[in-house]
């Protein structure tokens, strides 16, 4: 997996503060000095530290080159030692950019040089800014054609805003650097991809956008960054679903120490060891809030683990367990049990109530929330609530273990009930968020916006009554087989709403042949939100809604 002659990854932006902002990249070699030139006449230098990743793996199902089904390279999780470096360039005027380059030099002498990309510190509050709303990329098909198509659209953001899910599996390296199909995360994101999508027997190769090596990328943890139980002898992809709640493991005794109790229930690791995010002294980078530009960032950590919603014996469910595992609690799923408390008086819930009255929350001019599951969605994932799992074990007459289910009461939804109240408080004007791979926004009656922006890869379809969510029969609880669960109604497009095969226009774009991207402009207080059709790879992207910050959601229905 050694690559001899190049960069891992493009340098990219991190953490931009007020004179200052850190540039990061990657190499599969530890090298000897790595550093950063920067200035009108890159005259300066900055030498950066390295690290190294200490989960990234490959296994049989990752798509390296030279690996096939019959011909694996990779026959169980096998370590890939991937470096990490990092420069903070200092002394920055806020509103000037300056050309940078980055160099590695290997160990045997080789000079590895990027190309030359621009850099600047924190905006100002009185700079106008275009940021991209984006989330779930995952390596889906239409990822870097999205991407793409901001560029050719808006020219380069001034930030990114990811909500999460940024690959499939975190420990995974290829997923984030060098997949084989040419749609890793980092190369959609710095216009080095290459992938090949076809429609209609057209096959059109899209090679993302050259977005953050200018930029700043904020992230936020969604299902896909949170790795579960540990092995170096079961798939990444089981891994992933093997998550399991850190009070069960304390209970087996798997909890000596912070390492092993991460590795017998789930972790982040990967994903915080990749990025520099601000940090929250309760909740490190995994729970935030920044001031970038006019703009107030809060980022809580709001995701639990995802389960399929069968119930036929052999599913480790939402609603069930598997029977064979009925009299074998280590093995138990535990429902969609979710990773960090939010409920009302947890860590994180007061944490965010301290934020939300902050004098940097109150006297910012745009006030956004980012977090992954969606508080309003028509999508899937939003069914069942958003609470911890009520396990319920049902017994026969000898006593015997026959049904070990879980409901999910819906008035006990963290997001709906104990949340939302501290955002309409506070008044926020965005809550952003993705999870279900589709577009739909929404306004409540205290004008809060709450903007799904997560069509970009492929889409799982809206809960319409052609297509009903999977939802149990007989449980005490009566779960939404359709619609929003939460009350409040989509709203439709303001430009251009696509259209049913029957011509009507429909309040949201779930499709896997039309992409979608919003934009946060703060200069107009506007957010816009635009599709383009993979089918006409010739076309022009269409810009289907905006709505204005700040303005009485009466004006806006």
């Amino acid at each position: 997996m050694t690559t001899h002659s190049q960069l891992l990854t493009d340098p990219f932006l991190q953490m931009p503060a007020e004179n200052s902002v850190r540039v990061v990249w990657f190499t599969e070699f530890a090298g000897s000095r790595h550093t950063v030139i920067y200035g009108k006449d890159l005259d300066h230098e900055v030498i950066a530290t390295t690290t190294q990743l200490s989960r990234t793996r490959e296994d049989s199902r990752s798509q390296v080159k030279g690996q096939t089904k019959d011909n694996p390279i990779f026959t169980q999780p096998t370590r890939r030692n991937i470096w990490r470096h990092e420069a903070k360039i200092e002394n920055l005027i806020p509103g000037e950019k300056l050309p940078y380059s980055v160099a590695s030099v290997r160990e045997d002498g080789e000079k590895i040089e990027s190309g030359v990309f621009t850099l600047a510190p924190a905006p100002s509050g009185k700079q106008a800014l275009k940021i991209l709303l984006t989330s779930d990329h995952q390596l889906m098909p239409m990822t870097a054609a999205n991407l793409e198509k901001v560029i050719e659209t808006v020219g380069k953001v001034d930030a990114v805003f990811h909500a999460g899910d940024l690959v499939n599996i975190p420990d995974r390296a290829s997923e984030w650097f060098d997949d084989d199909r040419g749609g890793a995360f980092f190369p959609c994101l710095q216009g080095r991809a290459r992938y090949e999508l076809e429609k209609n027997n057209v096959k059109t190769f899209y090679k993302g956008g050259e977005l953050i090596q200018h930029a700043p990328l904020f992230t936020t943890i969604g299902n896909h960054e949170v790795m579960g139980r540990f092995s170096m002898e079961s798939s990444l992809n089981e891994q992933l679903y093997d998550a399991y709640p850190r009070t069960a493991a304390q209970q087996l005794g798997q909890n000596a120490d912070e390492t092993l109790l991460k590795n017998n229930s789930f972790n982040t690791d990967t994903y915080e060891e990749i990025f520099t995010l601000p940090e929250s002294a309760e909740g490190g980078k995994k729970y935030y809030a920044v001031t970038f530009g006019d703009v107030r960032l809060v980022v809580p950590f709001i995701t639990n683990v995802w389960r399929v919603e069968s119930l036929n014996a052999d599913a480790k469910g939402r609603y069930r367990e598997r029977e064979q595992d009925f009299n074998n609690p280590a093995a138990w799923g535990y429902g969609q049990h979710i990773f960090e408390p939010i409920i009302k008086g947890s860590v994180q819930y007061n944490w965010l109530e301290k934020e939300l009255n902050s004098p940097e929350f109150k006297q910012a001019k745009y006030k956004v929330v980012m977090f992954h599951h969606p508080p309003h969605t028509l999508g899937g994932n939003i069914v069942p609530a958003y609470t911890d799992p009520v396990q319920m074990i049902e017994h026969n007459s000898e006593g015997n273990i026959q049904a070990i289910r879980y409901e999910y009461p819906k008035d006990a939804d963290y997001i709906i009930r104990d949340i939302v109240p501290l955002l309409e408080a506070a008044g926020v004007q965005l809550v952003f968020y993705g999870h279900s791979h589709l577009w739909n926004r929404f306004v409540d009656s205290q004008g809060i916006h709450f903007l799904e922006t997560s069509n970009v890869g492929n889409s799982y379809g809206a809960a319409v009554e052609e297509n009903p969510r999977k939802v149990p029969v007989g449980y005490q609880e009566d779960y939404a087989a359709t619609g929003n669960p939460n009350g409040l109604e989509p709203v439709m497009p303001t430009i251009a709403p696509i259209l049913d095969e029957n011509g009507q226009p429909v309040p949201y774009i779930a499709s896997n042949d039309l992409t979608v991207f919003s934009i946060l402009d703060t200069g107009a207080s506007v957010v816009s939100s635009y599709y383009f059709d993979t089918r006409l790879p010739q076309s022009n992207v269409v810009k289907f809604d905006e709505f204005k910050l700040g303005v009485p959601a009466i004006n806006q229905q």
